[in-house]
């Protein structure tokens, strides 16, 4: 639940700051940070894998986000080669690949998970 909520925290703490790329980019940060409160919450309630599945969705997104933005650019934004090492971007990336290894290892290491 902590990296789900990391990755949420990272995107609404920067999401002011992306309206000045484009205005669609801060409102889907804040978007994220929703996205990840509702996971964590599914997640802590543990009555199915709607939370698993949503921060999956959330973080694996996020991440193909990030590659997008600084390889082939995002809608109405050129790509941004210099900016892979960003510190919220790289901190934000950290948090989303491991809860993606925490959702893969908890969905194939056991099998009540499925």
């Amino acid at each position: 639940m902590v990296l789900i909520l990391a990755v949420g925290g990272i995107h609404v703490f920067d999401a002011r700051d992306s309206f000045q790329d484009a205005v669609y980019k801060g409102w889907l940060f804040y978007a994220n940070g929703l996205a990840a409160l509702l996971a964590c919450g599914l997640i802590f309630k543990g009555t199915d894998n709607k939370g698993w599945n949503l921060g999956l969705f959330t973080a694996a997104g996020s991440m193909a986000g990030y590659i997008a933005s600084r390889t082939i650019g995002l809608p109405l934004m050129a790509p941004e080669p210099d900016a892979w090492f960003e510190p919220l971007g790289v901190a934000a990336m950290i948090s989303e690949g491991l809860f993606v290894t925490v959702y893969f290892v908890r969905r194939f290491a056991s099998p009540s998970a499925r």
